[in-house]
């Protein structure tokens, strides 16, 4: 991890898996071999990434989203620098912004695309909103399969449909065919709201006015002494 002392101490995902042992801090300028997740990769991370992630690790910027601009990148070095496909954040800074993620979930989302489960399960396990993730996003194991019949959680399962693919290209296919999917969703969520409030403008028939059919009808000036 390459930590720019950005955020809050007490509220830094980076900086508490460092306390916790987990992670390991980076010397800005030095060169990584292993999968960077950073803004300025070209490719969207893959389980094509399987064997870099197994031999060199993960890295992750400890950064600011605020302050993404202030950090010199040009002095993160990797040849192998990846994006995340879509997914929401989770945690309490950002809660269910898309690509918002903080360091943990980064690192997580790559370890579970990249096929291990296990690795990114223990990183979250150290967060007390860490199995929202998973709700969110989608579930990984048995170990949580609990959770993932909770009639509220998106069956979308974002992190699963990413596992399935080969290669980076077919990551970003899948991305495109998620966000379609949403927007879809989306679209469809305005017409049923658009059609309920039509409805709500229809007479009820339970107030509709006496007609002279019926025998009655409403008294005229002359009725009244």
């Amino acid at each position: 991890m390459w930590d720019f002392d950005h955020c809050d101490p007490r509220r830094c995902s980076g900086k508490k898996l460092a306390r916790l042992g987990l992670i390991t801090e980076l010397r800005v300028g030095s060169r990584f071999r292993g999968v960077v997740v950073s803004p300025k990769g070209t490719l969207v991370v893959s389980p094509a990434d399987k064997e870099i992630v197994g031999r060199d690790g993960v890295a992750v910027v400890e950064c600011s989203w605020a302050r993404i601009d202030d950090v010199p990148f040009s002095k993160i070095s990797s040849p192998h620098e990846r994006l995340l496909p879509y997914l929401l954040a989770t945690n309490p800074t950002n809660y269910g912004k898309p690509w918002r993620l903080n360091c943990v979930e980064a690192l997580a989302a790559t370890f579970y695309i990249t096929g291990f489960d296990q690795h990114a399960e223990t990183l979250l396990s150290s967060f007390g909103w860490g199995h929202s993730f998973w709700k969110v996003n989608g579930c990984s194991s048995f170990t949580i399969i609990l959770l993932c019949t909770d009639s509220n959680i998106d069956g979308s399962s974002y992190l699963k449909r990413y596992q399935t693919c080969a290669s980076a290209e077919e990551v970003a296919v899948m991305q495109e065919t998620i966000i379609a999917e949403l927007q879809e969703s989306y679209e469809e969520s305005r017409r049923e709201r658009a059609r309920s409030t039509e409805d709500l403008l229809v007479r009820n028939p339970n107030h509709a006015i006496p007609s002279d059919d019926d025998g009655s009808s409403p008294a005229s000036e002359g009725d009244v002494e």
